[in-house]
C-alpha cells in the first residue's frame, strides 16, 4: 500500500492547488511514482482525459507536474456550478444531473464516499505516493458530517494532513490554530502540521510565532514558502485566482514586432475554461485582460467571447451591458472576435435550449451562420485537426450541437472575416497555430505586431511547474514531509480544545477524544442521490460513479429550484 498526504487549507485560496502540485513534482523529480487526487472539486475549469472523462483543470494540471497521464481516478466528483442554487455534477466524468446545495448535502454527499475512496484505494495500489488536495477547509463543522473531500476522506485513508495558511492574507496564527481547535479529537490525531505559504519578507522574524504555534498545538510547521508572482498557472478553481494569477500578475514581455497586441475577454457569467487565454497571456507583446463593459472593447485589437456553463445567460448578460450591440459592431467593420464553446454559440443565429437554461428558442448575435441545439447527451471529446494551415489539439465539453451554415471552416466551427467560432477549448496552446491566428488578427487589426518565433507554451508550463517543485525542496522541509508521506501523522499528537461541537447524528460524542465526531466513513453506495428533475428520470443505479464501471452517464436534468446558495468555498 501507497503512502500519502491531504494538502488541506485554511480557507478557499490558501495555495492547495499548487502546494499540491509543488510536492508532486519535488516527488517525480526523486524518483517518486506519484500521483494527485482531490475527491470533490467544484470548478468551472474543466479538463478531457484521453479516456472522455470530464475532470477538473487542477487536477490535471497537477498530473502534469507528476509526469503522469491523468484520469477519471484523480477527480471523481466534479461539481460544476449552472446557477447560485444548483450544480452539475460529473460523476466518474460524466454528467449524471443537476442538483441543489441542499440535496447534495442533505446526506447524498457522504453516499459518494464509497466511490471516492474506491478510486483513492485503486491509485494507492498504483502509485507509490498519492497526494490529495482538500477543498475549502477542513473546519467547515457545519458540512463535517457529510464530508468526503477533507477530514473525511483523511480518516478513511489514514492520511496525514497538512494544512496550509495563505499568510499574504494576514490572521495566518489564527487560521492555523483555529482551523485545529474546531476538529473533532480523532481529526485532530491526523493534522500534522502546517504549511505557510505567499510570505514575504524575513523568515527569522516569522519565527518567534511559529515556536508559540507549536507550544499552543504540539504540531510543527513543515515550511514557509515565500511570495512567488507571475507563476501564471491554474492555481485554484476560483475565478478570481485564475483571473490574477494567469493575466493580471504576469509579465507582458517586450513585443517581437513594432506594436503589442492588446486581447480583451469578456468576463461573462459562468465563465469557463478561461484558462484558454493563458496561451496568449505568455506570448511576448500580447496583453490580455477582462472586461465587462462595452467601452473597453474599444481599443482591442482582439475580442474573446469566452466558454460559459449559462449560453443563454451570457447572451442576457451581453445584451444589458451594451456588449452584444459592440460586439456586432465589431464584425462588421471587420475587427477580430474569436468565440470559444459557449462564445461560439452566442455569435451564432439561433440557440434552441431544452436543457441547460429550458428557454426555448433565443436569436444569438447573428454573427456567425451557425444555429446551436442543445443536447442532453454532453461531448467530451479530445479531437485533433488543422487549422490556418498549422496542426491544433483541443478538448471540447458541450451540451451545444452547431449546424454550420456558411463561412469558412475553422476547427469544427467557421470564421466569416474576422469572426472566428469554434467548440474547441486548448487550441491556442498548440504553438505554430496560435502564432499563425495572431498573424491574421494582427493583419485584420491594422496592428505591426510579430508574434515570436520560439515562444512554446507546453516548455513555459513546464518550467512554471519546476519552479514550484523548486518551492518545496528549497523552503520546505522535504525530510520531514517524507517521513508523513511514507509513516503517517506522528504518534501522540494533543488535542487541541475545545475540538469540533456536537452535531445531531455524529457518534461519540462527548469526551475531548471524540467530541464532535463523524461516523466512521466505511465505504456506502452512492445510490438514492437526489437528482433534479421528474421521478422517471432519475438516474438509474449510479454504479456508473463506480471507477470499474464508469462511462455510462445518465441524461442530465435540469436543476429542482430548492432555495439553497450553493457554497463554493464550503464545498
Amino acid at each position: 500500500m501507497s503512502g500519502g498526504l491531504l494538502v488541506a487549507g485554511t480557507t478557499s485560496d490558501a495555495g492547495k492547488s499548487v502546494v499540491t502540485a509543488g510536492i508532486c513534482r519535488w516527488l517525480v523529480r526523486r524518483g517518486v511514482k506519484v500521483a494527485p487526487f482531490k475527491a470533490q472539486n467544484m470548478s468551472l475549469n474543466s479538463f478531457v482525459t484521453r479516456e472522455g472523462a470530464e475532470i477538473g483543470r487542477a487536477q490535471a494540471m497537477q498530473a502534469q507536474a507528476a509526469r503522469v497521464e491523468p484520469t477519471a481516478l484523480m477527480n471523481p466528483v466534479l461539481l460544476k456550478p449552472g446557477s447560485d442554487r444548483s450544480s452539475q455534477v460529473v460523476l466518474m466524468g460524466k454528467p449524471v444531473g443537476e442538483m441543489s446545495a441542499r440535496g447534495y448535502h442533505g446526506g447524498r454527499q457522504e453516499a459518494l464516499l464509497g466511490t471516492v475512496t474506491d478510486c483513492l484505494e485503486q491509485l494507492r495500489s498504483t502509485y507509490d505516493a498519492v497526494i490529495c488536495e482538500g477543498a475549502g477547509s477542513p473546519a467547515e463543522i457545519n458540512l463535517r458530517h457529510t464530508d468526503i473531500v477533507n477530514m473525511g476522506i483523511a480518516r478513511a485513508a489514514r492520511f496525514p494532513v497538512l494544512v496550509v495558511g495563505d499568510i499574504d492574507r494576514g490572521g495566518v496564527f489564527a487560521s492555523f490554530f483555529g482551523t485545529t481547535a474546531l476538529l473533532s479529537g480523532e481529526d485532530q490525531s491526523l493534522v500534522a502540521g502546517y504549511l505557510v505559504n505567499k510570505f514575504r519578507g524575513d523568515v527569522s522574524l516569522l519565527e518567534p510565532g511559529l515556536d508559540m504555534l507549536y507550544g499552543l498545538t504540539g504540531r510543527r510547521t513543515y515550511g514557509v514558502l515565500p511570495y512567488a508572482h507571475g507563476l501564471g498557472i491554474d492555481e485554484e478553481d476560483g475565478l478570481r485566482v485564475s483571473l490574477r494569477g494567469a493575466v493580471r500578475e504576469s509579465v507582458v514581455a517586450p513585443p517581437h514586432g513594432e506594436d503589442v497586441l492588446r486581447v480583451a475577454v469578456c468576463a461573462v457569467p459562468l465563465m469557463s475554461n478561461f484558462t484558454d487565454v493563458d496561451a496568449l497571456a505568455a506570448e511576448p507583446g500580447v496583453v490580455v485582460r477582462f472586461v465587462d463593459r462595452a467601452e473597453e472593447l474599444a481599443d482591442a485589437d482582439l475580442v474573446i467571447v469566452p466558454g460559459t456553463r449559462g449560453t443563454v445567460k451570457a447572451l442576457a448578460w451581453l445584451r444589458e451591458r451594451g456588449l452584444a450591440d459592440a460586439l456586432v459592431r465589431r464584425a462588421a467593420e471587420g475587427r477580430p472576435v474569436l468565440g470559444i464553446c459557449g462564445g461560439f454559440q452566442v455569435l451564432g443565429e439561433r440557440i434552441e435550449d431544452e436543457v441547460e437554461s429550458r428557454a426555448g428558442v433565443v436569436d444569438g448575435l447573428g454573427v456567425l451562420p451557425v444555429r446551436i441545439r442543445f443536447d442532453r447527451d454532453k461531448t467530451l471529446a479530445r479531437p485533433v485537426g488543422s487549422a490556418l494551415g498549422e496542426p491544433v489539439e483541443g478538448y471540447e465539453i458541450h451540451h451545444g450541437v452547431a449546424d454550420v451554415r456558411g463561412g469558412e471552416p475553422f476547427l469544427d466551427g467557421c470564421r466569416v472575416g474576422a469572426v472566428w467560432g469554434t467548440h474547441w477549448h486548448g487550441s491556442l496552446e498548440s504553438d505554430a497555430f496560435r502564432r499563425r491566428f495572431l498573424v491574421e488578427v494582427a493583419r485584420a487589426a491594422g496592428r505591426r505586431f510579430v508574434p515570436a518565433p520560439d515562444t512554446s507554451f507546453g516548455v513555459l508550463r513546464e518550467e512554471q511547474l519546476d519552479r514550484l517543485g523548486d518551492l518545496v525542496e528549497e523552503h520546505a522541509d522535504t525530510d520531514a514531509l517524507w517521513g508523513l508521506i511514507e509513516g503517517g501523522a506522528p504518534a501522540g499528537l494533543p488535542f487541541v480544545p475545545p475540538g469540533a461541537p456536537s452535531v445531531p447524528g455524529d457518534v461519540g460524542a462527548g469526551g475531548p477524544e471524540s467530541r464532535g465526531a463523524a461516523p466512521d466513513p466505511a465505504p456506502q453506495s452512492p445510490e438514492g442521490l437526489d437528482f433534479a428533475g421528474p421521478a422517471d428520470a432519475t438516474p438509474q443505479g449510479l454504479e456508473i460513479g463506480r471507477p470499474e464501471t464508469q462511462g455510462k452517464a445518465p441524461r442530465p436534468q435540469g436543476p429542482d429550484g430548492a432555495d439553497v446558495h450553493v457554497d463554493e468555498e464550503a464545498l
